[in-house]
Order: structure tokens, then sequence, then C-alpha cells
């Protein structure tokens, strides 16, 4: 067999491999197992106003897995300064600080990488969102010229993406 014959049942077998694949499972938003969890813990009655609760069990495509649920009583968010949360908001609220998180998470990790993307504009601005970032706590530099996603705001920051969804 040659190599061409060779290539053409590889890619044969490969295709094969992937269509018998299982399909990954979807959730189900007729599924509220986590809320049914949570109503049974923390009732929404007259005396009690319930609880928030955000959870996740991802792995991202470095490879890395992280496991997170944090919770809070509604009366702690609601009677909290709202107004706490604005740095952070304003952290996420550029395009460009949302791509660099995208690529960080993905693997991107020097300065140098991150300023070298298509669209994030000069060295000094991709700087400047780096620190906002930063500062914010979305990101970390565990060595100069590297940033990591803090593995305790990986979960968070994709529950925020998935809130900032449209709902259908």
């Amino acid at each position: 067999m040659n190599l061409e014959e060779r290539v053409t049942e590889l890619e044969r077998r490969l295709a094969e491999l992937v269509d018998a694949a299982p399909a990954a499972p979807a959730v189900s938003e007729a599924d509220f197992w986590a809320l049914d969890a949570l109503k049974a813990r923390h009732p929404v009655t007259e005396e009690a106003g319930g609880a928030v609760l955000f959870t996740g069990a991802v792995r991202v495509p470095t490879g890395h897995r992280y496991e997170w649920q944090y919770g809070l009583l509604t009366e702690t968010v609601l009677d909290d300064n709202w107004s706490d949360a604005a740095a952070s908001f304003a952290a996420l609220g550029n395009p460009v600080r949302l791509t660099l998180l995208r690529e960080v998470l993905g693997g991107l990790r020097t300065a140098a990488e991150l300023t070298a993307l298509d669209g994030v504009g000069t060295t000094g601005q991709v700087y400047h969102h780096l620190r906002q970032l930063t500062g914010a706590g979305w990101l970390h530099s565990p060595e100069r010229g590297r940033y990591e996603i803090p593995a305790g705001r990986v979960v968070p920051l994709l529950v925020v993406l998935t809130a900032a969804r449209p709902v259908t």
C-alpha cells in the first residue's frame, strides 16, 4: 500500500470513529435538578428569600479542569452594596478584554503572545487591558509577563458569560 492509499484509509477510519462517537449530553432547560436541590436546602418562604447559587465543572481548551460552587442567601445579595461590583463588570465590559480572557483561558499566557493577536491594539493598549483585568481579579501574573485566570475565577467568568447570553 503506498502512502496516499494509507492516508486515505486512515482518513476513512477516523471518519468512522468520529461518526460513532457519542454526542455530548445536552443540559436540558427542563431539568432543574440543581434548582430543586437549592430550594430543598434554602426554601423560598415568607420568612426566607431563598438563595442564589452558581456552580460548574469544566474542562478548558488547555485541558485544565475546574470545579467550583458558590452561593449566597438572597438577603445577603440584596443587602450588599452593588456598586462594589462595578469595577469587576467594567473590566469585563470591553470586547478586547473579553478576547484576552478567552485567549488566556485557551492557552496563550505571555504578554508577547497576547499583543501578537489581531485586533487587540497596540502593545500599550494590551498592557492597559491586562492591568484592568488584573486589578479586577480576572487575571493574575504568577511571573513577570505571564498571565493566568485564577482557578477560582474560571467558573465565575463562564457563569457571567452564560448569564450575558440572550434569553431565548
